[in-house]
């Protein structure tokens, strides 16, 4: 069983001002590992992916485009973005369990894709060919989204997905990103929200709160904290006009941002100056 990670009265708490916040959500994402895909396809309904594939869509991603998705986890959002018509793709993560089970998922991709390969193939021969969207091979590596090993200006895109709440510091990542993004580069960040209307905020609450850390932790077999975490990072994190007006100060020209399902999630985009 993996160990205690977040006590209940560290919870009770604001995480986001803990000094060891950033060694608790490490061990806490390499113990829930595992689990995650599985608990986010179960907690969320299935909305989760196209939660991401609209966050690949507000990203205007055009042909040959460099992407950076940061705090990648297992790799679900870079993996649509490897098919979105990028010139490369690249995903960040500091939880190397995390990252492990991102390549192995990149790799049975890739096999998939060849096997489609050779049946496309046959299918130009015998005169049936269909078109099917070319993917490019993303690279995974560990490293921290408040201190990126990139060079300045080197992406059009940067994502990050349900991570910016995890991050020490905030405000020094999306620093981060404003640096390595290039004239009229997009940020996209997808978080989750809590819900304006007061009655879906209410029914929000009870299930993120009551129901979801209890089936999620029975499920994963965690003992760490982690479900306890989540909603409770979400609660004590930027909402979003806060959350605007940090990437507007962090020197993006414009924001834009999107309700998804009732205002539980919130993707906004922070596009700088440039062509």
């Amino acid at each position: 069983m993996p160990k205690a990670v977040w006590q209940p009265q560290e919870l009770a708490q604001d995480p986001h001002t803990r000094s060891d916040k950033a060694a608790k959500v490490r061990d806490m994402f390499a113990s829930i590992a595992g689990a995650y895909d599985l608990n986010n396809r179960v907690h969320s309904f299935g909305l989760d992916q196209r939660w991401r594939r609209a966050a690949v869509r507000m990203a205007e991603v055009r042909p040959g485009d460099a992407v950076i998705d940061v705090a990648c986890g297992t790799g679900d959002l870079t993996e649509l973005f490897a098919t979105s018509g990028a010139g490369s793709v690249i995903g960040i993560d500091f939880t190397a369990p995390m990252l492990d089970i991102a390549r192995v998922k990149s790799a049975s991709v890739k096999t998939a894709k060849s096997s489609s390969n050779l049946r496309s193939s046959s299918e130009v021969v015998s005169g049936a060919a269909t078109s099917r969207p070319t993917r490019v091979c993303p690279e995974y590596r560990e490293g921290d989204a408040m201190a990126l090993d990139l060079p300045d200006a080197c992406a059009d895109v940067v994502s990050i997905a349900f991570g910016l709440r995890n991050v020490s510091e905030p405000t020094k990542a999306l620093a981060e990103f404003r640096r390595i993004l290039r004239p009229g580069g997009r940020l996209v960040v997808l978080e989750f929200d809590e819900p304006r209307n007061g009655l879906i905020r209410t029914m929000n609450r009870l299930y993120t709160h009551r129901i979801m850390p209890w089936t999620a932790s029975l499920l994963a077999r965690d003992r760490s904290g982690a479900y306890q975490y989540l909603p409770r990072s979400v609660e004590t994190f930027l909402d979003r006009d806060r959350l605007r007006s940090a990437v507007l100060e962090a020197g993006f020209a414009s924001v834009d941002q999107k309700e998804l399902t009732f205002g539980t999630c919130v993707l906004t985009r922070g596009r700088l100056a440039g062509r």
